[in-house]
Formats: C-alpha cells, sequence, structure tokens
C-alpha cells in the first residue's frame, strides 16, 4: 500500500539539473558500447593488475565474509553506583540507552488511516464545523479497494488526468471507484445539514513584504551675528577660587531663606533659627578641632623639650660598657607613659600599632576580682608625646585586652570583664561602632583575649574572643550589628561530675590567653587556669589538635616564634617559662624565674632572644645562641615590694621594649647592644640574608637540644635553681 502523505513537489531549477545529469549519463554508455572513444582514453580505463597481487581461488572468492555492525555501545559502563542518602548506601545506577537522538521535530501532519486521524475527522463531523473533502472519501475507497491515494496537493486537472489512466485498468478498480463515488455522495449529503468550513492546507502559505518611503533629504542653512567680545585677565589661586565659591553659596542660601520668609508659613521661622544654630555648631567644631590639632603640635614641641636628653638617649646613645662585658647587656629606661584616671588601675594589655610604629595601646583594667573598678580605660600613647595619651576611650567595665587591625590601623576591638566586647573607630570619634548586646550575645565572664582575624571570603571583617566561661566565639561586623558563632567549647579531660539535683555536669576548662598561629590561621591555641595548652582549629568544634600538660597553675600567655612557626614559648604562675616544638609533648627548655612571670615574648629581631616580666618586678632577656641556660639580662625596673610588672611587648622597629606594672604605668627600656647582635655570617653564608641566617642559627640550636645526652640534663636543671635565686 502507498503512502498516503504526497511528496512535496520538485523545483524547476532542481528537475531541469537532475535532467542533465540523465542525459550525460547515457551520452557516456553510448559512447563506451559504440567504440566511438578515444583509444588512449580506452586503455586508460583498463585494468592493470600489480605483480604482486595473491591469486585466490575460485572458492575463496566465493567465501562470504560477514561483518556485523552492532549498535551497542561497547564503552558505556554497566556497574556505575551513586550514593543514596535515603537508603543509607549506594545503589545501581539504571543503564543507559545506546540511542542517540540527533534531531527531534514533531510534526503537524496525521496519517489518514491512525486511529488518531479518524478520531478527529469524526469529531468535526459531528460538530459540523468542516467539509469534508471528496479527496478524502476517495482515499477511503481506495484503500478498501487497493487503489493507490489520491495526491491532495495536486490540482483539479492532475486529478483528472490520474483518473483517466486509471480507468484503463482493471475493472475491479472501476468498480470500486463506482463504490467510492456512491460512498461520497452519502457523506457529503450526511454533512449537508450543518455548517461548512473549508479545511485549510497547512502547507501551503503566502509570504508579503512592504517598503516604506522614504522621504528626500533637504539642508537648511542660516547665519547668526557673533556675540561681542571682551577681553579680561587676572591672577588666581587656589583660596580665591574657595573663597569665591563659598561666597556664592551663602548668597544662594540668603536668598532662598528670604523667598522662604516671604511665604510666612507656620513653623518657618523656627526652622530657619534651627539652621542657624546647626551651621553654628558645625563652625566650632570644625573650629575646635583645627585648634586642637595645632595644640597637639605646640604640645609635642613643648615635651621634645623637656625631654630632649630623654630623646637624645633614645636616637643616638649606647652602653659603652657592653664593649668590656662578654654576654651580658642593660635596660636603659627612657619615657613612663601615665594617665590620672588610671593610677590605680593595672596594665591589662599592650598592643602596638601595625602602621604608626611610635603608636601604642594600653588597656587599663584590674586583676583584682574582689576589687574590681566602675570604669576601664583604653588610651593610645605616642613616643612623641609622653606626657598625655593621643586618644582615650572610656568602656564600661574594666578594658581587660585588646587588639587593632593589621589592614585598618583605625580600628581597635576591646574586651571587658563584663563578658562584653566594642569596636571602636579612632576616626569616627569615641563612641563605639559595635558593641555586643543582650544575655546571649555576649559572654558570661570576663574576655582574656581577642585576636582579629582574617577577612572572610564575602569581605567580611571578623575577630576572635576568649573568656573564662570556656568559650571561643567568632565575631562578624555585619552592617548594623555583630553577630557571633560559637568556635568551640573547652571542657576538661576528666569524669563528669554529679550535682546536686542528680545531673552530671562536665567541667569546663577556663580560657586565660590565646595565640593564632603565623602561616596557619585556622589553627589557634589556648592556655586554661589548669596549666593545659589546647591546640584547636577553628574548622573542628569537638576535638583538639593536641593537648599540652605544660604548667601546674594558670597559663599567663603564650608567643610563636617569628622565624620558626613550629616553635612557641609559654609562660605560667608556677614560675617558669618553657619553649615547645609543635606537636611534641615534653618542652625543649625550662626556665625557673624565682617568681609568677606575667608575660613572655619572642624578639622580632632574632630567633633565639626572648624576654619576660614577673610580679617581682623584674626583666628577664634570654639569648639561647648565648647561653642556653642563664639570661644575659635580669634588671629591677619598678620597686619589688611596691609594684608588679604585668605585661611587656618588643616593638617591631625600634630597639626597645615597653613593659606595663599594676600602678597604670607603662615604661620604655632600650636595648643595649649586647642584647640586640646581629647574627654574623661564616664564610659559606656571605651570600645569605639576616633572614635565613637566625633561621639556620635556631635550626642549628633544636638539633643540639633533641639530642641532648642524659648527663646534661642534671646540669641544666641546677643553673636553672641558680637562676631563680637570683
Amino acid at each position: 500500500m502507498n503512502n498516503p502523505l504526497i511528496p512535496k513537489k520538485m523545483p524547476f531549477f532542481k528537475q531541469l539539473k537532475r535532467t542533465l545529469h540523465q542525459i550525460r549519463a547515457s551520452s557516456f554508455v553510448r559512447g563506451g558500447i559504440s567504440g566511438e572513444g578515444d583509444e588512449d582514453s580506452w586503455r586508460a580505463r583498463q585494468l592493470i593488475k600489480p605483480e604482486d597481487q595473491m591469486d585466490l581461488t575460485d572458492a575463496e572468492l566465493c567465501e562470504e565474509i560477514p561483518k556485523v555492525l552492532s549498535c551497542e555501545n561497547r564503552n558505556v559502563p554497566h556497574n556505575l553506583v551513586i550514593y543514596s542518602f535515603r537508603e543509607g548506601g549506594y545503589i545501581p545506577v539504571p543503564r543507559t540507552t545506546n540511542v542517540v537522538t540527533i534531531f527531534e521535530h514533531e510534526g503537524t501532519a496525521l496519517h489518514i488511516e491512525s486511529s488518531e486521524a479518524k478520531a478527529q475527522i469524526a469529531d468535526e463531523r459531528d460538530r459540523g464545523i468542516v467539509q469534508v473533502d471528496p479527496r478524502i472519501s476517495d482515499l477511503k475507497s481506495g484503500s478498501q479497494t487497493g487503489t493507490t491515494t489520491p495526491d491532495l496537493d495536486r490540482n483539479p486537472d492532475e486529478n483528472a488526468d490520474g483518473e483517466n489512466e486509471e480507468e484503463v485498468g482493471s475493472e475491479a478498480g472501476g468498480e470500486a471507484d463506482a463504490e467510492g463515488e456512491e460512498e461520497q455522495k452519502e457523506t457529503q449529503t450526511a454533512v449537508a445539514a450543518g455548517p461548512k468550513k473549508k479545511l485549510t492546507n497547512q502547507f501551503n502559505f503566502c509570504e508579503r513584504a512592504a517598503l516604506t518611503y522614504n522621504s528626500p533629504s533637504r539642508s537648511v542653512e542660516t547665519q547668526t551675528v557673533p556675540p561681542p567680545r571682551s577681553s579680561f585677565s587676572a591672577n588666581v589661586v587656589q583660596w580665591h577660587i574657595y573663597d569665591s565659591y563659598n561666597e556664592d553659596y551663602e548668597r544662594l542660601k540668603r536668598e532662598k531663606e528670604k523667598e522662604m520668609l516671604k511665604e510666612k508659613k507656620p513653623g518657618l521661622q523656627k526652622h530657619a533659627e534651627m539652621k542657624r544654630g546647626d551651621a553654628k555648631t558645625k563652625a566650632a567644631e570644625e573650629f575646635n578641632r583645627k585648634y586642637f590639632q595645632k595644640a597637639q603640635v605646640l604640645e609635642r614641641m613643648v615635651n621634645q623639650n623637656i625631654f630632649d636628653e630623654i630623646a637624645h638617649d633614645y636616637r643616638y646613645w649606647e652602653d659603652p660598657s657592653d664593649e668590656y662585658r662578654e654576654d651580658d647587656g642593660t635596660l636603659l629606661p627612657l619615657w613612663k607613659f601615665t594617665y590620672d584616671k588610671c593610677k590605680k588601675m593595672s596594665v591589662t594589655d599592650i598592643c602596638l600599632n601595625t602602621f604608626y610604629y611610635d603608636l601604642f595601646a594600653v588597656c587599663f583594667g584590674s586583676f583584682d576580682f574582689i576589687k574590681q573598678v566602675t570604669e576601664g580605660y583604653v588610651c593610645l600613647f605616642s613616643i612623641k608625646n609622653p606626657s598625655f595619651p593621643e586618644y582615650r576611650i572610656t568602656t564600661e567595665s574594666g578594658a581587660m585586652c585588646c587588639d587593632i587591625h593589621k589592614k585598618y590601623p583605625y580600628l581597635i576591638v576591646v574586651g571587658q570583664y563584663d563578658g562584653n566586647v566594642c569596636v571602636y573607630n579612632l576616626q569616627d570619634g569615641k563612641d563605639p561602632v559595635y558593641v555586643s548586646q543582650g544575655v546571649n550575645g555576649k559572654h558570661s565572664e570576663a574576655i582574656w583575649e581577642v585576636k582579629w582575624g582574617e577577612d572572610m571570603q564575602d569581605g567580611e571583617i571578623n575577630f576572635y574572643s576568649l573568656s573564662t566561661d570556656g568559650r571561643v566565639f567568632n565575631w562578624v561586623l555585619m552592617q548594623n550589628k555583630l553577630t557571633l558563632t560559637t568556635i568551640i567549647t573547652l571542657y576538661l579531660d576528666v569524669n563528669p561530675v554529679s550535682g546536686p539535683d542528680g545531673t552530671t555536669i562536665k567541667l569546663k576548662a577556663s580560657g586565660t590567653c590565646m595565640v593564632f598561629h603565623p602561616t596557619n590561621k585556622e589553627i589557634f591555641q589556648v592556655g586554661t587556669e589548669d596549666g593545659l595548652i589546647f591546640k584547636c582549629s577553628t574548622a573542628y568544634s569537638s576535638k583538639y589538635l593536641m593537648i599540652y600538660q605544660a604548667h601546674y597553675l594558670s597559663v599567663h600567655r603564650m608567643d610563636f616564634n617569628k622565624f620558626n612557626s613550629n616553635i612557641f614559648i609559654s609562660c605560667s604562675g608556677d614560675w617558669r617559662v618553657k619553649i615547645w616544638e609543635d606537636m611534641r609533648s615534653d618542652p625543649l627548655f625550662i626556665f625557673d624565674l624565682g617568681a609568677s612571670v606575667g608575660d613572655v615574648k619572642w624578639a622580632p629581631y632574632s630567633s633565639t632572644v626572648f624576654a619576660a616580666v614577673t610580679t617581682e618586678g623584674r626583666v628577664f632577656v634570654f639569648d639561647l645562641n648565648v647561653n642556653k641556660y642563664k639570661p644575659i639580662c635580669s634588671q629591677q625596673v619598678v620597686p619589688r615590694k611596691r609594684n608588679k610588672l604585668t605585661r611587656i611587648v618588643f616593638n617591631n622597629k625600634l630597639p626597645f621594649i615597653i613593659v606595663g606594672d599594676d600602678k597604670g604605668t607603662s615604661i620604655t627600656l632600650k636595648l643595649s647592644p649586647n642584647l640586640r647582635l646581629p647574627c654574623k655570617p661564616t664564610k659559606k653564608q656571605q651570600y645569605q640574608d639576616q633572614l635565613q641566617l637566625q633561621i639556620s642559627k635556631l635550626d642549628r640550636l633544636l638539633s643540639l637540644v633533641r639530642e641532648l645526652p642524659d648527663g646534661v640534663e642534671a646540669t641544666q636543671e641546677d643553673v636553672q635553681t641558680e637562676v631563680g635565686s637570683n
């Protein structure tokens, strides 16, 4: 049975091209058979047999070699699995089919003999909205008798010619046509009662185009009289332009105010007076600011004249007695920084500014938990003006710690005794820009350490805080508020204690100090009141990377070496200073200073120099490369019975240290030349810089310590006892 869908008509040029190809093919065949072609061309078409061609038998030539082409893709894996969270395991993935769909298009034509087409024709006939084409009935009769399907797209004349050709056929075809005509008449009479609608052909379309009319272009010219000219010349400086703009602005403001007053609107007079008052206030504030800056410059000039000898000692004086000492050095006292309102408070923290090397912040609070102060202070001092602080910040409770941002040196965060944190912007004023609020939005006990963290992926500024309640918080500075996240809660590795109501309570570790790793900012270490040091990570909230059984009393301070991030130092109230290596449970060095050690710091200029302060008012400076058992400097800085040293810090660029005591005084001490000797290179190290020399010096010292014989340890303990007695 032929397909009832009629193919499209072939274009004229395409049909002509095919006819020419047929004519050329027939002429070539005729020329080859009749021998009219050229003899040379005929010889060129003869087959040439190579000499080394293999001769096959008739059986081998007639042998059929089957080649099967399979549509199966051999590279498709059959054992793929995927993890299902619902099932809790791996489940097989359904196999993919080998069929690849390159193009898919949904057509608009239906096969007339299909069930869908018959249902559509029947539905339209029942509703009476379509007039059945007589060719469809012919198709129906032809399909029943086995005749071909008429072309629905042909013209009536072409259909008539086709019918005449079909009449020459068999009688069975004629009878089938007669039956088809009868059925066609019955169908037309059945549909005549309803409204008639022509069945449109979806394959015929008409294309129309239009062109708009373009207006003709024309040129219009005109000529004007040039404006009059005049020459003007004058000498103008920047201040003339600035004053003229201010005068013009004031004139416009006065004119606007006059126009508004003429309208006599209610309340307008008061509004004008308020605007005049605001303008006067702003002018007064601007005048006070400029006057304050000039007064500060004048104050610095006066202080330089008063402390002229100290300034010369700070810049030029070097202790000549160091030439006659072998290894020992001295500390030269320079300036003392105090604030009248903080004379009875303790220096709880000292932090250097990362941008201005001569500016440092001092926190004032109290370590006596029974007699706490009602308010705290944070003062920023400069060595250019030792008589009065450059900035003053007042807190609601004692300021226990602070930190200055490395990237934004005007941002300072302060941790208070009541568990609140405040962020100040020194450019805006004395009021905090961010303050922790609510009972659940702060620490429940005193904050002992705050540290700025690396900026987040979205560029948000954040910092970390440690408190006695055993929790480490991460604070993020949002647009209008502070948001906190608990990084870790410190618990002691002991059995839970039963409470009064029968419940078990897991004991928390009270944090006292915190320090971040210099290279890996996710790693930080926390010292506790129980003498333990926890190595933690911001990525794990329930596990410790390492626990050091460091001291017998509370750990006061820790610090990483500036040249080797695997070496850190700690001090405690058990009189000892210990040097540790990362992931090693035993300390490398132990020093007994004979009193409670308040703070310890590595020197920024040497890999083997560190300094510590004790409650007896002494400052100890050690150089492990010179002497591994005794300090190279031990000096009394404050009276032993009245004052106690609490904090110490090295200046990153200048050769002095800053120490703080419990009477609100900060003292600067200059290091003598023996305390800051550079590393001398050997003949093989002539091309190495100072950084590489310091690293190699520390590595050489550590290699000796790790392999100490047994007899040296007893000598080291004897030397520690001697240091404590001194």
